[in-house]
């Protein structure tokens, strides 16, 4: 179970996402990125990033540890924002945070490099949990201490939001041709044949088990909480299975031309020319 603190302190907003999180100081000295369920994604967007997150750092991957976070909406009455405030009084109770990373800095693909092999783990990563949000428009990563960190991982899953699609879900193609990671000649088969054995169920049920039963309650569909959670071990299991045979990479997908400015598609044609 995820370890849970208090939020005793509102900081500020981050204003990048489109969910509004802020930045909290919590009882046990800690800072902490907070994501809300009052916010307009809801409670599944907190389900996924648990489920991801923790999934994520099992495989090896640096995300910033996550924690459940108690909110007293009372530590918001100083915020001049009404916005930020109505954000606040709609999420008492129970929230998500993770671990902010001071001095950490948004990952740019012109000023940082990544090695093929670690490239190819998150791209493998992303095609498993469907991210639709790892683009070079919006690259959700950082690089703290000369390393790389994956977060916000709240647009996965996206088979969640209408559960009755799930026998589809397993078998998705990922187009990664837009990823920000594909100009780094990922390694996907290296990457699926040392991550996709670890996918057993075992760990998958393990990584569930983190989602407080609150934000699985009602589900349509499911008879409970645990309902849930098997759905969720059922599709991972399954797409570990063959998700990396399904990954697109270089050409896009479909007769789209590429929506990538200018400056990064000639920097890739660049790269692999060489």
């Amino acid at each position: 179970m995820l370890t849970e603190v208090t939020a005793i302190r509102y900081v500020t907003p981050l204003r990048e996402g489109g969910s509004l999180p802020g930045i909290v100081e919590a009882d046990d000295l800690g800072t902490y990125v907070m994501k809300f369920t009052g916010a307009g994604q809801g409670r599944k967007t907190l389900v996924a990033e648990v489920v991801c997150g923790q999934l994520g750092r099992r495989l090896g991957l640096r995300v910033p540890d996550l924690v459940r976070i108690q909110l007293d909406p009372v530590i918001g009455l100083s915020e001049p924002d009404q916005e930020v405030q109505e954000l606040l009084k709609a999420s008492g109770g129970l929230n998500l945070g993770m671990d902010y990373l001071p001095g950490s800095l948004g990952f740019d693909p012109l000023a940082f490099e990544v090695g093929a092999e670690e490239a190819g783990r998150v791209v493998w990563f992303d095609a498993l949990i469907g991210n639709v949000d790892r683009s070079w428009r919006n690259p959700n990563m950082l690089v703290w201490h000369g390393q790389l960190w994956l977060i916000d991982h709240g647009a996965t899953m996206i088979w969640h939001h209408g559960w009755r699609g799930l026998d589809k879900a397993a078998g998705k193609p990922y187009d990664a041709s837009e990823h920000v990671l594909a100009p780094f000649a990922p390694d996907v088969a290296a990457a699926a044949e040392a991550l996709a054995p670890q996918i057993t169920e075992e760990l998958l049920t393990e990584v569930v088990a983190d989602v407080p039963d609150e934000w699985l309650t009602d589900e349509p569909g499911f008879d409970g909480p645990d309902a849930v959670r098997r759905a969720y071990v059922e599709v991972l299991l399954e797409r570990a299975a063959t998700v990396g045979a399904g990954i697109t990479l270089g050409e896009r997908a479909g007769e789209e031309p590429s929506r990538a400015p200018e400056w990064l598609r000639v920097w890739v044609d660049g790269k692999a020319s060489k």
